[in-house]
C-alpha cells in the first residue's frame, strides 16, 4: 500500500506540474513519457469534462507508476485523502505598540553635554593657548 500511495502521490504532483508547463508553452522540454500523458489527456479532454479528463489521466499515470515502483499485479485503489476545509488564519496586520523610552541611569547612560557649551570651551581653549603660549 505504501508503494501505491507512493505513485499516487507522484502521478498527481507531476501532472499538475506538467499542465502547468504545457500552459507556459513548456511542453517540448518535457521528457516523452509526460508528453504522451498530455496527448491522451487533450483527447480526453474532448470526450469529458476536465475533472473526469484529469483523473483518468491521473490513474494512467499511477498505473505506470506503480509498475515502476515495483508494485506487483494490478494496484489497488487509492482513496483520496479528503481535504480538511480551509479556515482563514490571516491575520491583519496591526502596528505594534511604541515601546515607552526608559530612562538611562548609571554608567551606561551616556552623558549630554549641549552644543554651545563645547563651542565655547574650544573658543576659551584656543585664546587661551594664543594668549599665555610664548
Amino acid at each position: 500500500m505504501m508503494i501505491a500511495r507512493r505513485a499516487d502521490t507522484r502521478a498527481r504532483a507531476d501532472f499538475a506540474t506538467w499542465k502547468m508547463i504545457a500552459k507556459l508553452n513548456g511542453a517540448s522540454g518535457l521528457p516523452p513519457a509526460a508528453q504522451e500523458f498530455l496527448a491522451s489527456y487533450k483527447t480526453r479532454l474532448n470526450e469529458m469534462s476536465e475533472h473526469e479528463a484529469t483523473e483518468a489521466t491521473i490513474r494512467e499515470m499511477y498505473k505506470a507508476y506503480y509498475a515502476e515502483m515495483g508494485g506487483g499485479g494490478a494496484p489497488p485503489e487509492v482513496k483520496p485523502v479528503k481535504a480538511e476545509p480551509v479556515t482563514d488564519n490571516v491575520t491583519a496586520f496591526r502596528r505594534l505598540p511604541p515601546k515607552p523610552k526608559t530612562a538611562q541611569t548609571g554608567r551606561s547612560a551616556p552623558r549630554k553635554m549641549p552644543v554651545a557649551l563645547i563651542f565655547i570651551a574650544l573658543c576659551v581653549l584656543f585664546v587661551g593657548i594664543k594668549l599665555y603660549w610664548p
